[in-house]
């Protein structure tokens, strides 16, 4: 029997900002791999490198919605691929955005409508919506063809800090019915899935209904734009030729990101949607939720400083044996060094700001920064004069680097770099998302949320430096905030 679920819309949308990884599998590679020939499609899938889960997904895009300011109370992250069970995962979130201690963080993970659930909340009480996915199929199949890996942050509030939200939420509802689409046993690596007939025929009431409902209570009865987000190809079509939007537009090419996806669509709209425009967002996953949104003329002055278009062609291609060695599919010989150590708590906790949040400290006596932070000055030697300095949204310079093809990596060689920040400070730091012959001294690079490795269980999360890619773009991320 379907339950019909409706809930009060409270804060306006101050802030969006999305991430997609570099990386990207083509699909033509895919089926010369699989031996299907030119089977697999044109195009290519997004992929997350080896250092990227949906945790670090989700502080990249969070990070990109808090760029232009904007510290919240609450952080809901949705995912279907959580790094850890039996612990919150966005907890991380919250301390690589060195948010302190205060404030509210929770997890809605195991199935893709914890992206709907993560926009209501944030939607109705306030807070930041964190949607980030990592999507892994079986090898040859469609979840693995068509799926993809990315994140989506939305920073809802009331404007207490003097923003004007770039949209406001007008309206939502919610329609949920029990019946087997997709489904994971815990410890399986890929979901399966039933006919797509029947998935269609059980999604299709449920979208009528709640979209339906939306648009009453919107009061209107065409939306300027529509994003239908399903795992099932022919229930987004269906949904996307019932509700057709009034101004046309072709989506961008990412594939299915789970509960990243109904964030993903919407943040491709807001970079291109114009002032008072109507957005209507459906995302079917074990019901329908149905959300419209009408924007401000905000939302031209406060985009999001990396749009999706851009992102897309930043990608570099990788090999099918790579990405399958990425996802644990194929286990390769390790190099022949010991493995690392698991991550210790005591100290992971002392350290808290500097490992998650990159915090060095700079004398109060004579400005020197100091990465790692430190007690006494290397500068003027004055002992407990520091202050914090925040170094995640710093740019950099590559000063000298190595590259190391003996070290532990899952996918090597390592390049090490020594740092030099934009207002001081020095660190030596691994740098991803870069080949040996794309580094140089007087690389520009931008600090990255990762996982350097994982052993015994647990993550070792820490900061990374990347090179840029669209100078000008990556350049705004780092100006001071406002």
């Amino acid at each position: 029997m379907m339950q019909v679920v409706d809930a009060p819309v409270q804060a306006g949308l101050l802030a969006y900002g999305a991430y997609l990884p570099r990386h990207r599998l083509q699909r033509s590679e895919l089926a010369t791999a699989l031996g299907t020939g030119t089977g697999g499609g044109h195009g290519a899938r997004i992929v997350a490198s080896c250092d990227e889960d949906s945790t670090t997904l989700g502080v990249a895009a969070a990070r990109r919605a808090l760029a232009r300011g904007g510290s919240p109370d609450s952080i809901y992250f949705a995912t279907t691929a959580p790094a850890y069970f039996d612990k919150t995962n966005a907890t991380a979130i919250h301390a690589a955005l060195d948010l302190g201690h205060r404030g509210f963080a929770v997890d809605l993970a195991g199935a893709a409508r914890g992206g709907s659930g993560a926009l209501r909340a944030a939607a109705t009480t306030g807070g930041l919506a964190v949607l980030a996915d990592i999507r892994t199929g079986r090898p040859g199949s469609a979840d693995e063809r068509d799926g993809g890996d990315g994140a989506a942050a939305f920073l809802f509030g009331g404007g207490e800090d003097g923003a004007k939200p770039i949209a406001h939420v007008v309206a939502q509802a919610s329609a949920t019915a029990e019946f087997l689409d997709r489904w994971r046993k815990p410890g399986e690596s890929a979901s399966s899935t039933w006919e797509d007939r029947f998935g269609l025929e059980s999604y299709l009431p449920l979208v009528k209904d709640a979209a339906g409902r939306v648009l009453e209570r919107a009061a209107i009865e065409q939306a300027d734009h529509v994003v239908v987000s399903c795992s099932q190809a022919r229930a987004v079509a269906a949904g996307a030729k019932l509700f057709q939007s009034r101004i046309a537009a072709t989506p961008p090419a990412i594939g299915y990101v789970g509960a990243a996806d109904l964030g993903l669509g919407l943040a491709a709209v807001l970079d291109r949607a114009g002032p008072d425009e109507t957005i209507l967002l459906i995302g079917a996953a074990d019901g329908c939720d149905a959300f419209v949104l009408r924007t401000t003329t905000e939302l031209t002055r406060r985009r999001a400083a990396r749009p999706l278009e851009a992102q897309l062609a930043e990608g570099r291609d990788l090999l099918y044996s790579t990405f399958l060695t990425w996802r644990g599919e194929l286990e390769r010989e390790a190099p022949r060094r010991p493995e690392p150590d698991r991550p210790a708590a005591p100290p992971s906790a002392r350290s808290e700001a500097w490992k998650f949040g990159f915090v060095g400290t700079r004398c109060a006596v004579c400005g020197r920064v100091h990465v790692p932070p430190n007690r006494v000055c290397s500068g003027c030697h004055a002992v407990d004069q520091m202050e914090r300095a925040p170094l995640a949204n710093k740019a950099g310079t590559v000063a000298t680097y190595t590259v190391d093809r003996l070290a532990f990596s899952p996918s090597p060689p390592m390049i090490d770099a020594v740092i030099d920040f934009d207002g001081g400070g020095r660190c030596t730091l691994e740098l991803t998302d870069a080949k040996p012959d794309e580094v140089e001294i007087g690389t520009r690079v931008e600090m990255t949320f990762r996982r350097l490795y994982t052993s015994g269980g647990v993550h070792n999360y820490f900061w990374k430096a990347r090179p840029y890619e669209a100078m000008p773009e990556a350049e705004q991320l780092h100006q001071p905030r406002r």
